[in-house]
């Protein structure tokens, strides 16, 4: 049970990290349609910057946000899960700890 709290949390954190970078993704697309075509537009590469065009960039980003989507989408379904083994294994602790007596 324990086991299975530690990967409950561990994937609300992963989840949390996935959502914050999703919401940084879509504000850079909205500044990038903000622009105008020829804007000069750099993205970070390691640790220098490197010029690319517009379109390239929003379609990076859009594919990127699309992959966290569907991130965030099986971290979900990974969440409810393990919530319900937790509460599966929660119901049956419960039951051996008061287990019904027989009527005579």
């Amino acid at each position: 049970m324990q086991r299975l709290q530690q990967t409950l949390q561990s994937i609300l954190a992963q989840k949390q990290q996935v959502d914050v970078e999703s919401s940084e993704t879509e504000q850079a697309l909205t500044e990038l349609q903000k622009m105008t075509d020829d804007a000069v537009i750099y993205k970070a590469m390691g640790t220098i910057l490197v010029r690319t065009e517009r379109a390239k960039m929003v379609t990076e980003l859009t594919e990127r946000k699309d992959v966290l989507n569907t991130r965030v989408t099986v971290l979900g379904k990974q969440e409810e899960r393990l919530r319900n083994q937790l509460k599966d294994i929660e119901t049956q602790l419960r039951q051996d700890q008061n287990p019904v007596s027989p009527q005579p």
